[in-house]
């Protein structure tokens, strides 16, 4: 999916998506995973946006953001991939692509679909079997949201807007787990 520029106005909000050709690992360590959050932290300088949800998988990342001036949010990936591109080519002795597409995004309309799509974020390592536990994974902003971490990758805006529905976010998410079976909810969330 390319990144037309004149969907990126401020005020939008947007699913960020890829993965790895062949589930390559994309992250192979802590320190990976570090050494990328740390480059896209940096970013947010020159590309202001509020970070709703985000996730680092093992072959995938997931963001949910929403663009905060007229600088298309799309570029922070450009800068913070490229960087990481080179780090991971540098340390791995790798030549080649680390994603298998263009940078997928969705645009979100709708409050409700900004709510489900924090859910389904969130509780991609549980449903990948990296965790028993959300809690228990360090590369998403799960913890922020349980406020068992206060990181910078964060923003408050939905729990100030949306209080009775992120007040509880581990009930939300249980109720996430029973309805992820439902394809039709699935699919509004990600192209497959």
């Amino acid at each position: 999916m390319r990144c037309r520029r004149e969907e990126f106005i401020e005020g939008a909000i947007f699913h960020f998506y890829n993965k790895t050709p062949q589930n390559k690992l994309l992250f192979q360590n802590d320190a990976d995973y570090l050494y990328f959050l740390d480059k896209f932290k940096k970013n947010l300088q020159k590309y202001p946006c509020e970070v709703y949800a985000y996730c680092l998988m093992p072959n995938h990342f997931h963001f949910c953001l929403q663009q905060l001036s007229e600088v298309p949010i799309y570029r922070i990936f450009n800068d913070s991939f490229t960087s990481y591109a080179l780090h991971f080519n540098s340390k791995y002795n790798w030549k080649g692509r680390l994603f298998q597409d263009k940078l997928q995004h969705k645009q979100l309309h709708t409050d409700n679909y900004l709510i489900s799509l924090c859910q389904y974020i969130h509780y991609n390592p549980k449903k990948a079997g990296l965790v028993d536990n959300l809690s228990e994974w360090q590369f998403s902003n799960y913890l922020e949201f349980i406020k068992k971490r206060k990181g910078s990758l964060f923003s408050e805006h939905l729990r100030e807007n949306f209080p009775d529905v992120f007040e509880n976010y581990e009930n939300l998410i249980t109720d996430y787990e029973r309805h992820r079976e439902d394809k039709k909810f699935v699919d509004l969330l990600i192209d497959q």
